[in-house]
């Protein structure tokens, strides 16, 4: 059963990793951070977050590409994807997907604890 406080943060880019983290603390939930699509595939609890917040463009790899294979594999977590690169294209792929927020770096507070919120409460 998922912890409702607890969220996934996936990005190569440790800056946006520890200003997500605060974020997230500030206003009541925990994270577990992955500094790459390889590290967060070796963890072995998906089910374990509320939701997981995801970069699309990763070092080696695609955000939307690992969310697939998260769906082929059966795991279901929702996704609020972030990207500094958005372009029409992506967006598109993004949604297509299934993703409960697409949100374009820098982003509003709100904009991320909204969707956070959301799947917290099982709403998403």
């Amino acid at each position: 059963m998922p912890n409702r406080n607890l969220v996934f943060v996936v990005d190569d880019d440790p800056g946006t990793l520890k200003g997500v983290k605060r974020l997230l603390r500030e206003h009541g939930y925990d994270s577990v951070l992955f500094p790459s699509a390889e590290a967060f595939r070796n963890y072995d609890d998906f089910d374990a977050a509320c939701c997981l917040i995801l970069d699309i463009n990763l070092n080696k790899e695609s955000g939307i590409e690992l969310r697939h294979r998260l769906k082929a594999a059966g795991i279901t977590l929702p996704v609020i994807y972030i990207t500094a690169n958005d372009n029409p294209a992506v967006r598109m792929a993004a949604l297509a997907s299934g993703c409960i927020a697409y949100l374009t770096k820098p982003f509003a507070a709100k904009s991320l604890l909204e969707p956070v919120g959301k799947a917290s409460a099982g709403l998403a």
